[in-house]
């Protein structure tokens, strides 16, 4: 899995936790931008769903600022294995959409929407902390993290935000099917990264990280 070093950082991005190479700082870094992008990623979906119209009662439930209640232990773990995650699935209800498909398809987006304008919002915290002399590491992980969650969320499979575009066509008496493929769609995902892991060799990395690359330098300067 290839990962470059961005100016003024000492570590790779995307960034994954060695478990023979440990520092504090970089774990404390990597948790810490973890949990803002599971909270970032989740609010952004329920606050794009209730704008859409999604206002039932108990939607409002969604919107709490807590990291901790909107982990989800495959989205977890993937952060560990592959420096990328997801929220626990953020409840949506399309049938209050006066667009269902598209509506729910622009709330899952939020998702990662949500996550470059975190990165975003770092970045000008790395301009401040450079511009008095010091090294933003912290908040170059916050970018880091939070540009490989929104970039992975290309990925075509269940949670990720693209796979709505597949998931929304199954019909609807399919409805086991539907069940079937968001259930899998998290272990299917750790099991790749996990499989990239172990053998070295990558599955979907070598496609998505150049992009995050990119962004990154775009964004970061």
């Amino acid at each position: 899995m290839q990962t470059f070093i961005p100016q003024g950082s000492k570590w790779p991005i995307p960034f994954i936790l060695d478990p023979y190479h440990l520092s504090l700082d970089a774990t404390v870094s990597f948790i810490v931008s973890a949990l803002l992008a599971i909270m970032i990623n989740a609010e952004g979906q329920a606050m794009i769903s209730t704008i859409l119209g999604d206002l039932r009662p108990g939607a409002k439930d969604r919107f709490h600022f807590n990291a901790f209640l909107h982990l989800d232990i495959t989205g977890s773990i993937c952060f560990l294995v592959a420096g990328f995650g997801w929220p626990k699935k953020i409840d949506i209800d399309p049938s209050k959409f006066k667009h269902p498909e598209l509506y729910l398809f622009l709330s899952r987006l939020a998702g990662p929407l949500a996550n470059l304008l975190m990165a975003s919002v770092a970045v000008t915290l790395v301009y401040v902390m450079r511009a008095l002399g010091m090294l933003p590491l912290v908040f170059l992980m916050v970018v880091g993290v939070n540009v490989t969650t929104a970039v992975y969320n290309l990925i075509p499979i269940p949670p990720m935000a693209a796979s709505t575009l597949i998931t929304m066509w199954i019909p609807e008496e399919s409805q086991m099917l539907r069940k079937a493929v968001n259930f899998a769609g998290p272990f299917i995902l750790v099991g790749i990264f996990l499989a990239e892991r172990i053998t070295g060799e990558g599955i979907l990395s070598p496609y998505l990280n150049p992009i995050v690359w990119k962004v990154v330098k775009v964004i970061v300067g």
